[in-house]
């Protein structure tokens, strides 16, 4: 996810899949093929709460946390910085529609229908 280290980005994967708020141990339980230590997942969560992706609630000792945004807000944000940042935001989309699926022009379509009605 643009914006968001490795780690980050692996434990904001965690988050979003997760129907309930997570605890660090919730998160280090589920990851696959790394072991980082405790403390460094720790950071990462207090960070990511730093950066407003997380917020978190105090359970007993330990925090739990929850994503403040859904995976499609955060990424529809990331694109939104990378339009603001390319210089041309008309051409990229203009670029990105030329080159869409039929699956994906019949979305854009129906979110432009959308964006109109209201």
């Amino acid at each position: 996810m643009h914006g968001l280290g490795e780690l980050e980005g692996v434990v904001m994967d965690a988050l979003w899949r997760s129907d309930e708020p997570l605890r660090v141990r919730d998160v280090l339980e589920g990851l696959t093929g790394r072991e980082p230590a405790y403390t460094t997942i720790q950071t990462v969560m207090d960070n990511l709460h730093r950066k407003g992706w997380v917020e978190r609630e105090r359970q007993g000792r330990a925090f739990s946390y929850r994503a403040t945004r859904s995976r499609e807000q955060a990424t529809a944000a990331a694109v939104r910085e990378l339009l603001a940042t390319s210089g041309d935001p008309a051409g990229v989309l203009m670029h990105f529609a030329k080159g869409s699926s039929e699956q994906e022009s019949e979305i854009l379509a129906r979110g432009l229908r959308e964006r109109t009605a209201r």
